[in-house]
């Protein structure tokens, strides 16, 4: 029986897309070893100062990689995270969620270096931007070889779209490596993989790939949040499109990182919202997509999403389906826990100001309220101890 690989059509495109670009280009590099110590090809990587000449690169520079250990982590992403996205979402979707987050990326990219190397002043430290023969008089000859050594490309931005992606359909999915020895859950990955490539920009200079990871994260969440329709499955939409953006407060862009710094981050994204409201730039949720969009999340836990890693087969796919849909019941619950004691604080303020003091409620009323409350604030699923 010949072997087969069964991957749907988008992220078949996407690999092959990434194997012959890559391949390209390692090819042009190589012929040009023997004219110039720094091979540039502006016409597959993107060069901030040239892609206007080849805008095209735009979407090229994320396929292409310049050596073969990215190609094997990037060609790894596209095959587990573009074979379950595309199953999720459909390929017309998931190939458009990939090309909005491949050109997005990089315009932005392209645009903070251009104002990144307009305020520094400094040739050397924007090297990206010239190509060998656009180097001035004020180049030293030891300077020259510095500046196109490393062009704009890779997939990293589209590692961190999948983890955003992943932390909106399966949050409280662990993953076990090693046999158990670590077990991490996806909803810390986007956090975690902001961290190493910070450091490592800070650390090894290779900050193309730590602007990559943070703009492909924005990008791709924003994208998720308003824009981005997805099939309605808790049967809340009276649109027939399906409904638009994720309003659910397990989707905030504060639940991205760890407990400690969440008020901080959460204050700051508030702040720049309200702004984008008040400039007309985005519209606030309502109550209704609100609730339809933590009915989505309970939904989509009650569906039993596949795993990450494999297609579904063997004894634990229910056991891992129950576990996925009861640590999604506890966060929508928690969160409508939550608005439930706001609204009712804010009813109760309100009341209390615009009339006089109203006599106390009897025992059982209070007893009804109170129970009801605390069933609601004790639904803590802790799957680790289970």
């Amino acid at each position: 029986m010949a072997f087969r690989v069964n991957l749907p059509p988008a992220t078949r495109i996407l690999l092959i897309s990434l194997l012959a670009l890559s391949f390209l280009y390692n090819i042009a590099r190589w012929r040009q070893l023997g004219l110039t110590s720094t091979p540039s090809v502006p016409y597959l990587t993107l060069i901030p100062s040239r892609f206007i000449f080849y805008p095209w690169t735009l979407l090229t520079a994320t396929f292409v990689e310049q050596n073969i250990f990215t190609v094997i982590l990037n060609a790894a992403t596209l095959f587990y995270g573009g074979k379950y996205l595309e199953r999720a979402w459909g390929s017309r979707e998931f190939g458009k969620f990939i090309v909005i987050v491949a050109l997005v990326s990089n315009a932005v990219t392209v645009l903070l270096y251009l104002v990144w190397n307009s305020f520094d002043g400094d040739h050397l430290r924007g090297y990206d931007f010239f190509s060998h023969d656009e180097c001035t008089a004020d180049c030293s000859p030891a300077d020259t070889p510095s500046l196109s050594r490393t062009p704009i490309c890779g997939g990293v931005a589209l590692q961190g779209a999948f983890l955003v992606a992943f932390k909106q359909l399966v949050p409280e999915h662990t993953v076990t490596i090693l046999r158990g020895v670590i077990k991490v859950r996806v909803k810390h990955f986007p956090s975690l993989f902001l961290l190493l490539n910070t450091i490592s920009g800070v650390a090894f200079g290779t900050d193309t790939a730590a602007v990559l990871a943070w703009v492909g994260l924005l990008s791709s969440w924003t994208y998720l949040r308003f824009y981005k329709r997805q099939p309605d499955i808790s049967g809340t939409s009276t649109s027939g499109l399906g409904i638009k953006g994720d309003a659910s407060e397990t989707f905030a862009f504060a639940g991205f990182f760890p407990d400690a710094v969440q008020p901080a981050i959460s204050f700051v994204a508030d702040k720049i919202f309200d702004i984008l409201v008040a400039v007309k730039v985005c519209t606030p949720f309502s109550d209704e997509a609100i609730a339809s969009s933590n009915e989505q999340v309970l939904a989509r836990g009650e569906a039993g999403l596949p795993s990450l890693l494999n297609n579904g087969r063997g004894g634990t796919r229910g056991m891992g389906k129950r576990e996925e849909a009861e640590r999604r019941r506890a966060l929508a619950l928690k969160a409508l826990d939550q608005r439930l004691q706001a609204a009712t604080a804010a009813r109760q303020s309100q009341s209390g100001a615009a009339s006089p003091p109203a006599r106390m409620p009897s025992p059982a009323a209070t007893a009804t309220v109170s129970s009801g409350q605390g069933m609601l604030g004790e639904t803590n699923y802790a799957p680790d101890h289970s």
